[in-house]
């Protein structure tokens, strides 16, 4: 065996092995509901931590079970909660987490192609600006309740 083999195969596995170590962020506690079964919209909601050195934005998302994917989020105007969509995304800094939660921020999904069924998995592919793209299977729960309900939920970072 030469020299040369196995250093080929020692750099060729830490090239390999590079975008593995570089996931750093994390997509956790993911669920999403509709309003009802034939709600053509729904929404999806997770926490999304960096736990890397720099910061990163979520851009945006896809999934075969809608249409048309955004995020979005609420604000109050004229003392009424409106929802509107983040062109921008989401930052979120090093070291921080992401709370995407009802009355708060989310990941909208609209014209869905099948109902939002309890248990069903939904694919959904969140887009980092400097993560890539990120696929998770998110669970629809109909029964979850809102964390902490009574009170507003306000995704970090815009």
């Amino acid at each position: 065996m030469s020299f040369k083999s196995p250093l080929m195969a020692a750099l060729a596995a830490t090239v390999l092995a590079v975008p593995a170590l570089a996931q750093e962020i994390h997509v956790l506690d993911t669920y999403a509901r509709s309003a009802s079964p034939i709600a053509k919209t729904g929404a999806a909601f997770m926490l999304i931590e960096n736990i890397g050195d720099a910061d990163d934005r979520l851009l945006g998302a896809t999934s075969p079970a809608a249409q048309k994917v955004e995020l979005h989020t609420h604000l109050e105007e004229g003392g009424v909660m409106k929802m509107m969509h983040v062109e921008e995304g989401f930052a979120i800094a090093a070291g921080e987490t992401l709370v995407l939660q009802r009355g708060g921020a989310h990941v909208m999904l609209m014209g869905l192609t099948e109902s939002f069924e309890q248990g069903k998995i939904i694919p959904l592919t969140l887009v980092f600006e400097k993560s890539g793209e990120i696929v998770v299977d998110v669970p629809v729960d109909l029964a979850r309740k809102p964390e902490g309900a009574g009170t507003k939920g306000h995704g970090t970072g815009n």
